[in-house]
């Protein structure tokens, strides 16, 4: 169901945020005369279905009229109150994959792991989970005992989105209120259950479900059996966090059902996260949204507009501008390996004083022409300009000619208002300028790459070529494991290298080291400064998914959205890169991926590592390396060897694989790297290199006004 039409009411209209635990009237009046209620809905077959919408729908909107005006639960910006959107916080935001630069509220004590009983986010995804529970418990209530065939799937269906609910309250609470289609509307104090307890609920509705609900593929965007597996599969690998009994090998048994349906691997990973994603062969349960009939400030609406800010072209991403909020930290970008040795331009040109160089090259606009800076603003000046042909041109100090100069006696010399200056052949001229002696040189330049770690060692250089489209140097070179420079004129009178390993070039600096043998594309970019270089392998991970252009890799300040490489994982225009179906500037058409195809590859995998029966491990690796050829475009450069299928690589991989979908937190718990573990990554703990938390934080606190509502309720350890 791509759309979510007609949604319906079942009864329950509208719920504080604090969802009372002991009020379940389920016979309230509807706020909206145009809203129907349980009484009269199920007056036709096609009523059956619009019921079962409003289950999904929970999911993915937030409230009964659009984007806005009359939400499911109150107390909070509506926005915020999305289901999905406050489950991705609490799985993302908490973790290394993410953090936020916003104040609102509490927000940051996600990332910062500092969150108390009050906080309102949690307190909002503890509502949710508890509203949709409650919708599914009225519709199973009402079509229990109905025999329409169609009508005995819907209700199969909302027994699953009930248990997908649950096992949400199991992973980020453990303990809470439960209540059934067999408790009576009206007002009561429900009992809390067990982590375990619950557990054994949700599995035991999983099996009894499984044989009635749709075959796989069956429907794009309704729950099938290979949805019910995958879930049943998720509950048996994190079993020993949940229960304190392991279940690998069941875990073995359902994520091999799952890779024996019809589901498929779509070659192209990237088109897992786009706008016509409801064709990729992979999605095994998405949460569905278009740009006409599924709008909310939550969901996907808010992963891709939140995720585009400093110089991301909000266009490209099909929305009409960014939010300025959500990156990813270095802990995540380390994952990937050589990608680290990508640019991050930290401080853009504009930051330091520059002069223009107008001239025949471009038309003699000092508007639009290249510029030299001063990167100590001490009046020197210097840049890199590429000349196609011979010409003059001359210096400004504004985009205007109201101070320029020129050289009278062509001696090195700055005239103001003097002769134009001039280069005798195309190519690419370092300028150096001096204002405060008035002095200026030209030093045509031919650029190459140098060091251990290419074929000719440190004897000569291997030469760039100049892509004047691009405004880059560009080569492609086989290296092995060493170090580069690069040096002008195969000379060292003029080298760069990366003092800092920053991504920023500095004259003389450092030598850049190259950490696997392989074929790299290596661009180098002077221009105006900041200096930049890019060295990729040819081969590889095309998940790395980053925006570095303006972002520093870093994070000084979490409040600001530059510090932080941004992600370009999810996007608003087609595979083609055409326009969304229904596109609109502020809503969108992509899909989230809840469950796919490769993470059933990697709990195979991990489940086997964990000794589970029934599984070989010839088999996890070559799940595992399926799931890599994918990421490097078909090619087995990516490939690992039995020897490197460990645990610790299963979670970088799958952290490489699922970022940002919804599954980090839980994954680091499973390996005891969340809280008090030795992993720490940027600002966990509230400080800039990370640290240790409290082991209670690998379960939210009950809502402290849940808590004060229901006295039949305990508190989770630590709160």
């Amino acid at each position: 169901m791509k759309q979510y039409n007609k949604i319906i009411a079942l009864g329950v209209v509208s719920l504080v945020l604090m969802l009372s635990s002991c009020t379940k009237d389920l016979d309230v009046i509807p706020l909206d005369p145009n809203i129907v209620t349980s009484a009269t809905v199920y007056d036709s077959p096609e009523a059956y279905k619009e019921g079962l919408a409003k289950l999904y729908a929970t999911f993915a909107l937030s409230g009964q009229r659009g984007p806005a005006g009359l939400p499911d639960i109150e107390g909070i910006d509506e926005g915020f109150s999305n289901y999905l959107r406050q489950y991705w916080n609490c799985q993302e935001l908490t973790t290394d994959e993410a953090v936020i630069a916003w104040n609102d509220a509490t927000i940051k004590d996600f990332h910062w792991q500092t969150w108390t009983p009050t906080d309102v986010f949690i307190s909002a995804i503890y509502s949710r989970i508890l509203y949709t529970v409650t919708l599914c418990n009225e519709y199973i209530r009402a079509t229990s005992g109905n025999e329409d065939a169609n009508i005995k799937t819907f209700h199969a269906e909302a027994r699953f989105l009930r248990a997908l609910a649950y096992s949400h309250a199991i992973d980020l609470f453990g303990n809470v209120p439960f209540v059934t289609e067999k408790d009576a509307p009206g007002a009561f104090f429900p009992k809390q259950i067990s982590r375990a307890e619950l557990f054994g609920y949700v599995e035991s509705e999983l099996l009894d479900i499984e044989d009635k609900l749709g075959a796989p593929r069956f429907e794009y965007g309704r729950a099938d059996q290979a949805g019910a597996w995958m879930l049943l599969a998720k509950l048996y690998l994190n079993a020993q966090v949940y229960t304190g009994q392991d279940k690998y090998t069941e875990c073995i048994t359902y994520t091999k059902k799952v890779i024996d349906s019809p589901y498929s691997l779509n070659p192209v990973y990237q088109n897992n996260f786009v706008a016509d994603n409801e064709t990729s062969p992979e999605i095994i349960l998405p949460i569905t949204y278009d740009g006409d009939n599924t709008r909310s400030y939550g969901g996907m609406v808010y992963l891709i507009h939140a995720a585009i800010g400093g110089t991301m072209p909000a266009n490209d991403f099909g929305v009409g501008g960014g939010w300025g909020g959500i990156r990813t930290t270095s802990a995540f970008v380390s994952k990937f390996g050589q990608v680290a040795t990508k640019s991050a331009i930290l401080k853009p040109a504009d930051d330091y004083p520059v002069i223009y160089v107008p001239g025949a090259y471009q038309g003699w606009d000092p508007a639009t022409a290249s510029q030299l800076a001063s990167v100590n603003s001490d009046n020197n000046y210097e840049g890199y300009i590429y000349f196609a042909e011979a010409g003059e041109f001359k210096f400004t100090t504004g985009p205007n000619w109201d101070e320029n100069y020129g050289d009278n006696g062509a001696d090195g010399s700055l005239d103001a208002g003097g002769a134009n200056l001039s280069v005798a052949e195309a190519g690419l001229y370092k300028i150096n300028v001096n204002l405060d002696g008035l002095t200026y040189s030209i030093l045509k330049t031919d650029w190459g790459v140098i060091g251990s770690a290419t074929a000719d060692g440190w004897n000569s250089d291997q030469d760039m070529a100049y892509d004047t489209d691009a405004g880059v140097l560009t080569v492609t070179l086989d290296l092995t494991e060493g170090e580069i420079k690069f040096r002008a004129n195969n000379d060292w009178g003029l080298n760069y290298g990366d003092t800092g390993a920053n991504g920023i070039l500095s004259e003389g600096g450092d030598n850049i080291a190259i950490g696997a043998a392989g074929t790299y594309d290596i661009t180098l970019k002077l221009g105006t400064p900041d200096y930049t270089y890019t060295i990729v392998r040819s081969a590889y991970d095309r998940r790395a998914m980053f925006w570095t252009d303006g972002q520093s890799l870093e994070i000084d300040d979490i409040a600001q959205f530059t510090e932080g490489w941004a992600i370009t994982k999810f996007k608003n225009v087609t595979s083609t890169g055409a326009p969304a179906p229904h596109a609109h500037p502020d809503f969108v058409d992509t899909d989230y991926p809840l469950f796919r195809l490769s993470d059933a590859y990697l709990m195979y995998a991990e489940a086997v590592l964990r000794n589970g029966s029934g599984g070989s491990m010839s088999e996890a690796l070559n799940y595992v390396n399926a799931v890599r050829e994918r990421a490097y475009n078909g090619d087995t450069a990516g490939d690992i060897t039995s020897d490197e299928l460990t645990l610790d690589f299963i979670l970088d991989e799958r952290a490489r694989e699922l970022y940002w979908e919804g599954h980090r937190r839980t994954d680091l718990i499973r390996f005891g790297k969340f809280t008090d573990g030795d992993y720490q990554w940027p600002w966990k703990g509230k400080v800039k290199e990370g640290q240790a938390t409290e082991s209670y934080r690998n379960l939210f606190p009950i809502p402290a006004a849940d808590m004060g509502a229901n006295p039949t309720l305990v508190q989770n350890p630590g709160y």
